[in-house]
Formats: structure tokens, sequence, C-alpha cells
């Protein structure tokens, strides 16, 4: 296969790092963006914050300025804030939503450019179950997924006449650094009404991640879209029971999930 310039955000760890590798084994030149300095013989890692659109439009511009052009873009790079919707600070909120959302808007605003001018090109963009339904305790982590769904299914209306295609994956829980670099809303913990009832979601949250698929499940699944010519736009990566929530959320109505959801995480 032709090889590929990749970018993906987020490579230090999980998905990101464990994409990177096999598409670098797979002999293509792929550009690892992370928030602290990193090196690997076969990823090209750039120092980068996704948040600031100033230092993203800056390191995108340099690897065109090397290489001559971007391929495909993976938009990684992603974080979770646990806690009570009422009780979220305004920077919490801002980190959120500015490392998941933002940051995915930040990174398509710079490479489509160069996309647009070669006719050619690919975004997948991680998005997650919690973007097609709301989880409790981690509503703003949802909020910025749902985010991502309708920019990713605007953004390929946009630009399939361009030659870009525009995809997404939506993974379940997985076993990866994620669950322990989350940052728990110390307000909702302290809580007398939210605590308890957040502190045995949390719980049940983390068991679930801590059992879930390994990354390399969806590295792999990653890989297959980009090699294919015409990916869909959804992809949901999860066990059979995940997947299948999925489906009954289009069946049951809005009601019947949020009562579904509640029990499940004992909200």
């Amino acid at each position: 296969m032709e090889q590929k310039i990749i970018i993906i955000t987020g490579a230090s760890s999980g998905f990101g790092k464990a994409t990177a590798a096999m598409l670098a084994a797979k002999g293509h030149k792929v550009y690892g963006l992370c928030r602290r300095e990193m090196a690997d013989g076969d990823i090209k890692y750039r120092q980068c914050d996704v948040r600031d659109r100033e230092q993203t439009a800056a390191v995108v511009e340099s690897i065109v300025k090397e290489v001559g052009r971007v391929d495909v873009l993976v938009n990684n790079a992603g974080m979770g804030i646990g806690g009570a919707l009422e009780l979220a600070t305004a920077e919490e909120i801002d980190l959120q939503m500015g490392t998941n959302f933002m940051g995915c808007v930040n990174m398509c605003q710079a490479v489509l450019p160069h996309m647009r001018q070669a006719r050619q090109g690919k975004i997948i963009n991680l998005s997650s179950i919690g973007g097609l339904m709301g989880l409790p305790y981690q509503g703003f982590y949802s909020a910025s997924k749902f985010a991502i769904e309708g920019f990713t299914e605007a953004l390929a209306a946009e630009v399939t006449r361009f030659g870009i295609r525009v995809c997404m994956v939506e993974p379940g829980d997985f076993a990866t650094g994620f669950t322990g670099s989350r940052k728990n809303s110390q307000a909702s913990l302290d809580d007398p009404d939210y605590g308890p009832v957040f502190k045995s979601s949390l719980a049940i949250i983390e068991k679930e991640e801590n059992g879930g698929l390994q990354p390399e499940v969806l590295a792999r699944r990653i890989v297959k879209l980009v090699e294919m010519k015409k990916p869909p736009l959804r992809n949901v990566v999860a066990n059979q029971e995940q997947w299948l929530s999925t489906v009954i959320k289009h069946i049951l109505s809005g009601n019947q999930m949020v009562g579904i959801l509640r029990d499940y995480y004992k909200a």
C-alpha cells in the first residue's frame, strides 16, 4: 500500500500510541502529537496542545513543509472529567470541551486547507458511546462527544466533494490510561446530595473500563478505516452488550433510555 502521511493526536498513550505503532509498522510516516516531548524510532513525535489554535496550525504547517502533504488526520486526543453537571466549574467545563471538542476542531481547521488543495485526504475523529447517549456523572464528557458527532456529520457533508473522507469511531469501554487520568470533581465528591451516588457510579464506571477491551482492538479498526477508500461515517467498537445498547437507544423512548442509564449507573 502507498505510504501515507498520518497525524495522530494524543499519541503518547492508549488508543493513539497503539494506532501510531500499527500504522508505522505498515510503513506509513506517522506524526504523533502530544503535550510532552517524546521520542520513538518509528514515530515522529511533535509537542502540541490541541487546545492552542496557533500551536496546532504551526505544527501542521511544519509537517507539510517537511513532507509536502497530510493524507490522514486521526483526532484522538481527549480526556475525562467526572462529576455532577450542576457543580462543574467553568475551568472544568473549558478543559473538557476545549480538549475533546475544540481540539478536534482546531486540528481539522489546520489540515483542511492542505487537503482541500490536494483534493484528497481523510479525517477520523474519535467520538465515544458517550457521544450516543448522555452518561450520568460524565455529562460534559458526553457533551463534548455529542458535539463531535454533529461536527463530523456536518463536515462530511461539506468536504466530500473535495475528495476528503470524514468518519468517526465510537469506542465503548477500553482498558487504557484514560481511567487513571480522569479528573473528578471535588465539589461533587464532597456534596451531601451528589457525593454518595457519584462515588458508587464512579466505581461502576471504573470497573467497566478496567475490564474493557484492549486498545489494540480499536487501533486495528482505525487502521482499516485508514486503508478503506470510503469508510462508514460511524463505527461503534465495543463489546456485544454495549454495542446492543446503541441499537436499543433508537428503539426505546427517551424516558426509557434515561431510566436504563439511571439503573445501570446507580444514579
